[in-house]
């Protein structure tokens, strides 16, 4: 199946074969090299599996451009593209409370390039802050294998200072206004602890 981002590019589809798939949760030393996003949904499958929050990443809207029909009772995506998110990653409840959150990584060491955030998004945290909800961003610096949780005020300040300041958040501000998750193998970026701290503190 071809798929098509919105930059034009296209992605071809390919099987798996049975012996290369591996059993849910399964936890190796090659986790390491995962990207962000895949270290947060195994993290979010462990807090299912505890009973600890529900949260999940939001689908990806996909727009269907040609569709077979091998058969009556089956059909077969030939080609489609994703359409750009309208919101932000992960959505969910933890305690009662709403939990919503973007994750972004950066191989950047010393600052965080704020036009990985679009206005959609960051006009989405505003919206979920109003509500009295929990909003915050993830963000990682793979080089160091850092990532922190920043609160969306922060996010939003500095994404609305953009156009006279920095094009990006210094690192030294991350670690100024945000908090270092601790990362480990199970599960993998424990942020709970510190939605908890930050969050129900009061």
């Amino acid at each position: 199946m071809t798929i098509r981002y919105p930059n034009g590019k296209r992605f071809e589809t390919s099987t798996v074969k049975k012996n290369q798939t591996k059993k849910p949760n399964q936890i190796t030393y090659s986790n390491r090299g995962m990207t962000l996003e895949e270290d947060i949904n195994t993290t979010n499958e462990w807090y299912v599996e505890q009973g600890l929050a529900v949260i999940h990443k939001k689908p990806t809207p996909v727009q269907i451009v040609q569709v077979d029909y091998p058969k009556r009772s089956a059909a077969v995506i030939k080609e489609a593209y994703f359409k750009q998110a309208s919101t932000t990653d992960y959505n969910g409840v933890y305690k009662g409370r709403y939990v919503d959150f973007e994750a972004k990584e950066t191989k950047n060491k010393t600052s965080f390039p704020l036009n990985n955030f679009h206005y959609h998004q960051v006009k989405h945290m505003k919206e979920v802050l109003s509500q009295n909800g929990i909003c915050f961003v993830l963000l990682r610096f793979s080089t160091t294998d850092e990532v922190y949780l920043l609160d969306a005020s922060y996010l939003i300040s500095f994404y609305e200072d953009m156009e006279h300041s920095r094009k990006s958040i210094r690192k030294s501000d991350v670690e100024k206004y945000g908090h270092l998750i601790k990362i480990g193998y199970h599960p993998r970026i424990d942020y709970l602890p510190i939605i908890q701290h930050a969050y129900f503190s009061e």
